[in-house]
């Protein structure tokens, strides 16, 4: 049950987690203060840190210490510790590199008398080619974690669209919508009314409702299913028998193409001008949301695929 809106979320002495930088770290409340915004503050002890560790904090960068946070807790830090040993490869790759352009070079002066002034200038427009791409791939981005399971699921999925040439039967018994409902529901239930963390859970479903509707269309689907797209839009536009009351491919689609879209939310946040703060914040909930759906996916997802016609693959093959 959620605090009262009068009442500290977290207590002293209680243990938490606590977000420092982008990563979320077991700690201990040691004191609770109300400010004269009337918001609360936390001084809290990192465990395992020295004490000059120590740190005041606003509630929104404390979690309750439930199973659910401490996955997500050991995800992020997989996925930065995945993350730091690529770029470690990456650079070792590119010192290499470099190391071999800077011995060509050198060789190549020893064998000429001089080196054209383009070709220099060549390289100087590919360094800086390079260090533009850095630049972006700098920038704050949403880097979600897929449990394993997930990923089977999504390969399983290819598979039987792409060489089964079989279909997601629509409309689905769990569209996402619904989905995305419940799992509001159970979210709201831990947090409390008018709370930050209520306003932007409210946000995050509702932006991935949006993005659902806006982008199944486009980079969704697979080429073989968008005949199965154009019929199933006739349908729900025509709103007639188990079609009725559907009113877009948030009602219709399910969780094979909720999954699709959530390993494609980094590069569209990546697109957005949010903060790094923003991008945390969303990161943290689309997690959340990942997880929850991977622990309910004996039940979210079809069963079986529907074996296309050949009148359907003659069609698709024309779309």
């Amino acid at each position: 049950m959620a605090p009262a809106a009068n009442q500290p979320a977290f207590y002293k002495d209680e243990k938490v987690l606590c977000f420092h930088g982008e990563l979320l770290y077991d700690a201990k409340i040691l004191e609770v203060v109300q400010k004269e915004s009337k918001a609360w503050s936390f001084h809290v002890h990192y465990n395992g840190w020295k004490r000059t560790w120590d740190d005041w904090v606003d509630q929104e960068r404390l979690r309750k210490l439930t199973d659910e946070n401490k996955e997500m807790a050991k995800m992020m830090k997989q996925q930065a510790l995945d993350i730091q040993n690529r770029a470690k490869n990456a650079a070792i790759g590119k010192k290499k590199t470099l190391g071999s352009d800077l011995s060509s070079a050198r060789g190549s002066e020893e064998r000429h008398a001089s080196v054209p002034t383009t070709a220099r200038g060549q390289k100087r427009a590919r360094n800086m080619e390079i260090e533009e791409e850095d630049a972006f791939h700098s920038r704050p981005a949403v880097k979600i974690p897929i449990p394993d399971s997930l990923k089977s699921i999504l390969v399983d999925d290819w598979e039987n669209v792409t060489k089964n040439l079989s279909l997601v039967p629509l409309p689905a018994k769990q569209p996402v919508n619904a989905i995305l409902a419940t799992y509001k529901d159970e979210q709201m239930s831990k947090r409390r009314v008018g709370s930050a963390e209520a306003d932007l859970l409210e946000e995050v479903i509702e932006g991935m409702k949006e993005y659902f509707d806006t982008t199944l269309g486009r980079i969704l689907l697979y080429r073989f299913e968008r005949q199965q797209y154009l019929e199933a839009r006739t349908a729900w536009e025509a709103g007639k028998g188990e079609w009725e009351g559907k009113n877009g491919p948030g009602d219709v689609y399910g969780a094979e193409h909720l999954c699709r879209l959530l390993v494609k939310m980094p590069e569209l946040i990546a697109q957005t001008n949010m903060d790094t703060q923003s991008v945390n914040r969303l990161r943290e909930e689309l997690v959340k949301l990942t997880s929850w759906v991977a622990k309910r996916a004996d039940s979210m997802f079809a069963a079986e695929y529907e074996g296309a016609t050949q009148e359907y693959i003659e069609k698709a093959r024309g779309v």
